[in-house]
């Protein structure tokens, strides 16, 4: 079963399979700020522009650590380990800024030291993502599309491919 979501959904899936073992796979699509991108990055959406437009999505607590990402004593690469040594999909569009595909992309690329750990392999893929370049290799597959804050044909195409090469015993 794999779980999965865009946006703040995205969040909500990345949260599920951390807290779910049943979930074999999560995909999150665009999930920046308190989802799948590092806090601690200064690009993108930040701690008190989520808080501040949804208050509603996080515990108060939270609001606490507004202009203080630095002193966060985690970051959110430590909830994409939390889904090792199960399979993670992490996707992105370039034109999302507030997604912030870079730090989406350091966030899987840090997660994957926990994959390590469970002698798998996690992100398998260059310093810099290529645009439409599709890392699927590991257990943690990632990719950066054209285009803005949008889940896409592609996106579910590239999702797709990925489930099925797990099914096919193509991905360890």
């Amino acid at each position: 079963v794999c779980v999965t979501g865009h946006s703040r959904l995205g969040k909500t899936a990345l949260w599920c399979a951390a807290q779910d073992e049943r979930f074999s796979m999560a995909v999150s699509n665009d999930s920046g700020c308190s989802g799948a991108a590092l806090s601690r990055s200064g690009v993108g959406e930040n701690i008190s522009d989520i808080t501040g437009r949804f208050p509603f999505w996080f515990c108060g607590n939270y609001q606490a650590w507004r202009g203080r990402e630095s002193e966060l004593p985690f970051d959110q690469h430590m909830l994409l380990a939390m889904v090792a040594p199960r399979y993670l999909y992490v996707a992105d569009s370039i034109e999302d800024e507030w997604s912030d595909p870079d730090a989406e992309f350091l966030s899987a690329r840090l997660a994957s030291e926990v994959y390590a750990l469970y002698g798998h392999n996690g992100l398998i893929a260059p310093e810099k993502p290529i645009l439409n370049e599709v890392y699927q290799e590991g257990r943690i597959a990632f990719h950066v599309k054209e285009g803005d804050h949008s889940q896409t044909k592609f996106d579910w195409d590239k999702e797709m491919d990925y489930f099925e090469k797990i099914i096919d015993g193509l991905v360890k």
